[in-house]
Order: structure tokens, then C-alpha cells, then sequence
């Protein structure tokens, strides 16, 4: 009976007002199994960092408690972080068959796949941890193998739907478990956890299998070669992509890293299906005839290392984009990357290509794979929720999802927009949120991750009023000057700067002379001080705040 009134906790450490990143969490006495563990990627303020995962010091904290980690699906919002959490927290790992192939590939890259236990997993599997009896349910996404995770706990049912929209006719003819999902509801539902993304957008989420129709015909009509961009992780318009070639004899390349990863892994598990001979090398692409030709890219996000981005400068060594050929962005642009989108679509256009991009509805080349506002209203219908907490969006999206839950009977005051960070607790069927728990960015800098803000910092006055080194020659044991200092500047350019060299070089010997008379000699001392020194000397003759980095060179 104990266990019974023990408190049932809700959290993210990622996913709320914000895309990406996704982590989410349940807690019972002793046990906490974690939801997807995801990255984004940096804006431009984030100098040199490349990825973006949760701050998960409370995990490391409590590690002894945390029992697994179930993935939803492949996305990078959802798997990115798993190899950077893995090393610090290793947990089993649950996940689809397609799910764990992505994961697999990861934690090659990172030399941990031998130290990881992966336990894979399908909508009718049942795991059982401590208290908690967990089961799944079929969702549709823009990826295959999309799960929704049902927590039965002694307190009461917790679902978290993963992403999803409601295709009736899918591409890869993976519906939704719609019966299993009213089955649920009809038990009860203390708490849902529903995705947010397209919680403004009206009416029903389009059909994949438009795309398709409307590829065939962009296919038939192209006179020459035909490029296709679109997200790697999309095995369904992969898939439509390889039926319109089929249909038009044309040979398919693949281009860039993910896509060739991905699409490896979805024909070895049974996901994609290619005609035998269709697939050639990207260093064989010059010998086929151009109307005889199809390339599926990476880089629709604008990307600037992305196969597109290169292809749309004449920068990529196996292929190149001539008069005439057809580009399709088969992607929309997230949130952010329109800018970058934008300059690449000019580019195309410098190339002499016809291009096809702009939103699904414009160009019929794409559909989202996250559900409108009458998809999310039928999960809420089926789940029927005591409490809800819309999750995975920005706070716009998670308020107008709260008004959308509100309008199919979720009680007024019965959902929480949190924060990251903000706990739930749910004690006799109550749930409170009145506390929180350490959460955050946690940045991947090449090989370095952590708290970054310093370094960011120092980016940042870099590139806005560059550096200034101060070289001192010194004999450390006689505590002498050997000659005057040098100034060496790097993106800090005053037109006077020989007159600015004087009297640096003067403030420089002031400083040194003034330390000796006061017997400092400490080189620590000596280097905050002529680094004060100049700082001040420099804001008042420029108004500028270059980054001072004084050497002393014992010689």
C-alpha cells in the first residue's frame, strides 16, 4: 500500500517552448524512465557550437534511479543527444527496429555501441519497470516506426503520443492504432503529454501519398536531371522519389552523409525498397544521359556544409546543377532556416534550374509530418485526459494547443504550460506543479560539451570588436623589459592606429615601471593590470571593446 501514495512526477528537460531537443520524463519511487533524448542546432549567436542537447545534471544527480530511456522515433530532435547522455547515464535503450538502426549508427560514430544495451521494441510490446507497466501504440509521422508510450502506474494512465498526425492512406501503409488509442481512453487517462508543433494550423494534416502524384508528374515533365531535397529521415517520400524514377528509367544517386546512413539502413530492415541497378555511385553520375538521372540530396534546411548548399555554389565534386535541370525542395523550412533557404533558391536560380520549393501547399512537393488542429483535437478526443501538458512547441503553440483541449472537454485549469524544468506531481489523482528542477542548454563544441557561456562570451566580443595582443619580451629572472612590446591585432582596426601603437606602448612600460616600484612582480598581477590598463586606454580613444590578451615571453 505504501507504494500506492507515493508521488508520480512529470518532466521535460527539453521540448518545451521550444523545437527540439526533446526529453521528457516520468518518476515513481524509485524509478525515472526518460522519453527521447534529442539535439538542435545553434542560431547564429551560438559561435563554433554545433549542437545543442538538454542540461541533464539532475539525471547524473539521481543516476542510480534512472532505469531506461524509450525513443518515439528517429528524429534528430529525438535521438541526437542519446550517444552525449549514454556516456554519462548508461541506461538500457528502447526503441523500434528502424529507431534503433539511426541510434546504432550514432553510437558507432562515438565508439559506444559496444557499451550500449539496446532492447528493441514494437506497438505491441510490454516493459515493465518498478510500478510502472508501459505499452505502445502505432502513430503516424514523417518517419517510420513511430511509437505513443502508455505508462499504466499505481497513481493512474500516463500518455505520451511521440509526434504524429492522422494519415488514413500513408505511403508506407503504417496507419495509426486508432482503436488501441480509444481502447486507452476508454480506461482512463489521468495524464496526456500531446506534441504542440502545428497547434495554429487548421484542419487536417494533408496526405503523403500527394506528394507522390505530384513528384510523378514533375518527373515526367523534366528534361534533364532531376534533384530532389528533401529530410534523409523521410523514407516515405525516399520511397516515392524511387517510384517516380522507376516510372521515368532514371538511375537514382545518392548524396551526402545522412542520406546514403539512412537510406542503408531502411533497405537492410525492410523500410525502402529499391529496383535492382537503380542505385549508382555519385562518381558514376557523369556517365548516364542527364534525362536519364535522379539525385536525392541533403540540405534542405539550408545547411551550409549540405550536399544542396554546395551543389547550388558548384562547389560539389561528383555532380553539378546545369541549365535546365529540375530542383525540388521536397521539404518545408523550419522555423529559423528561411533566410539561408532563401539564398540557396537564388542560387539555383543563377544556375539556370527550374526550381520547385515554397511550402507544401504552393509547390505540392511537401506535407508536415506533425498534426493540424483537427488531428491534435481527435487525440484528445480518444485519450479523453483528466490533466493535460501540450508539449514540444514554442509557448504560442502550447497556448492555442490548451485552448484546443479546452474546447473538447479538458477541464479550465486542468493543463500546465511548463517550462523546462517544471515539475509535475500527481498524488491521489491530483496534480500540482509548484516546483522545479535544474534544466538548461548544454553545448557540443567539437569534442567539448558542457556550460559554454564564457566561451560564447569571448566569441562573441570577438567578432563584434576583435583582439588585441600585447607581446612583452621579458627576463623573468632579472624582472627586465628586453624591448619594446608588439601589438598584434586581429579584426580590431583603428585608422590611427600607429598613434593608438604609441601610446598603448607608453600605458604598456607605465604599468610594468609602476608594479616594480611597488614590488609586484607576480606575471599573474602583471598581466591584469596592463590588461585593465589597455582596456581603458582603448575604450576612451575608440569606443571600442577589443579583447585583450597580454603575453609575457620569458626569453
Amino acid at each position: 500500500m505504501g507504494a500506492i501514495n507515493q508521488t508520480l512526477s512529470v518532466f521535460a528537460l527539453g521540448g518545451l517552448n521550444e523545437i527540439g531537443k526533446n526529453m521528457y520524463a516520468i518518476e515513481y519511487g524509485n524509478d525515472i524512465v526518460l522519453i527521447d533524448c534529442g539535439n538542435k542546432f545553434p542560431d547564429e549567436s551560438l559561435l563554433g557550437i554545433d549542437l545543442i542537447i538538454p542540461d541533464i545534471s539532475y539525471l547524473i544527480e539521481n543516476k542510480d534511479r534512472v532505469r531506461a530511456l524509450i525513443v518515439t522515433h528517429g528524429h534528430e530532435d529525438h535521438i541526437g543527444g542519446v550517444p552525449f547522455f549514454l556516456k554519462k547515464v548508461n541506461v538500457p535503450v528502447y526503441a523500434t527496429r528502424f529507431t534503433m538502426g539511426l541510434i546504432e549508427i550514432k553510437l558507432k560514430e562515438h565508439r559506444f555501441l559496444r557499451e550500449s544495451e539496446l532492447i528493441e521494441i514494437n506497438s505491441d510490446s510490454e516493459v515493465h519497470i518498478g510500478e510502472m507497466n508501459i505499452n505502445f501504440f502505432k502513430v503516424n509521422h514523417s518517419i517510420p516506426d513511430c511509437l505513443g508510450i502508455v505508462f499504466n502506474t499505481p497513481e493512474g494512465t500516463i500518455v505520451h503520443t511521440g509526434d504524429f498526425k492522422f494519415d488514413l492512406t500513408p505511403a508506407n501503409d503504417e496507419r495509426p492504432d486508432i482503436h488501441k488509442m480509444a481502447d486507452i481512453g476508454n480506461k482512463g487517462v489521468l495524464l496526456l503529454l500531446s506534441e504542440s508543433t502545428n497547434a495554429e494550423r487548421p484542419g487536417y494534416t494533408p496526405s503523403e501519398q500527394m506528394v507522390g502524384k505530384n513528384l510523378e508528374q514533375i518527373f515526367i515533365r523534366a528534361k534533364r536531371k532531376v534533384f530532389v531535397s528533401t529530410f534523409a529521415s523521410n523514407v516515405s517520400r525516399i520511397q516515392q522519389v524511387v517510384h517516380a524514377a522507376e516510372k521515368t528509367n532514371r538511375k537514382l544517386a545518392l548524396l551526402g552523409r545522412s542520406m546514403v546512413n539512412v537510406v542503408k539502413v531502411a533497405m537492410e530492415r525492410g523500410y525502402l525498397t529499391v529496383p535492382k541497378g537503380m542505385l549508382i555511385e555519385a562518381r558514376d553520375i557523369n556517365e548516364f544521359p542527364p534525362e536519364r538521372l535522379a539525385i536525392l540530396c541533403t540540405g534542405s534546411q539550408g545547411e551550409t556544409m549540405a550536399a544542396l548548399s554546395r551543389l547550388s555554389t558548384g562547389n560539389y565534386r561528383d555532380a553539378e546543377i546545369l541549365d535546365e535541370d529540375t530542383v525540388i525542395l521536397a521539404a518545408g523550412p523550419i522555423p529559423g532556416n528561411e533566410k539561408s533557404v532563401t539564398s540557396i533558391v537564388d542560387n539555383l536560380y543563377k544556375l539556370g534550374a527550374h526550381v520547385i520549393y515554397g511550402p507544401g501547399s504552393s509547390s505540392g512537393m511537401h506535407v508536415s509530418g506533425h498534426g493540424y488542429q483537427e488531428d491534435l483535437r481527435l487525440m484528445l478526443t480518444l485519450m479523453k485526459p483528466k490533466y493535460f501538458i501540450p508539449i514540444h512547441g514554442e509557448y504560442r503553440m502550447l497556448y492555442h494547443h490548451r485552448m484546443l483541449a479546452e474546447s473538447v472537454g479538458v477541464e479550465d485549469g486542468n493543463t500546465f504550460i511548463l517550462k523546462n524544468g517544471d515539475v509535475v506531481d500527481i498524488e491521489n489523482s491530483i496534480a500540482r506543479s509548484t516546483r522545479s528542477i535544474p534544466s538548461g542548454n548544454t553545448y557540443v563544441d567539437g569534442m567539448d560539451i558542457g556550460d559554454m557561456e564564457f566561451v560564447l562570451r569571448d566569441r562573441k566580443r570577438i567578432s563584434e570588436d576583435g583582439m588585441l595582443m600585447i607581446i612583452i619580451p621579458m627576463n623573468k629572472q632579472e624582472e627586465k623589459v628586453l624591448s619594446e612590446p608588439e601589438f598584434v591585432s586581429r579584426g580590431f582596426v583603428d585608422q590611427n592606429f600607429s598613434e593608438l601603437r604609441k601610446g598603448m606602448n607608453r600605458i604598456t612600460m607605465e604599468t610594468i615601471n609602476e608594479l616594480h616600484e611597488a614590488n609586484r612582480n607576480s606575471w599573474n598581477v602583471m598581466k591584469k593590470q596592463i590588461k585593465r590598463a589597455i582596456a581603458k586606454y582603448v575604450k576612451e580613444r575608440t569606443r571600442k571593446e577589443p579583447m585583450i590578451v597580454p603575453i609575457l615571453m620569458d626569453i
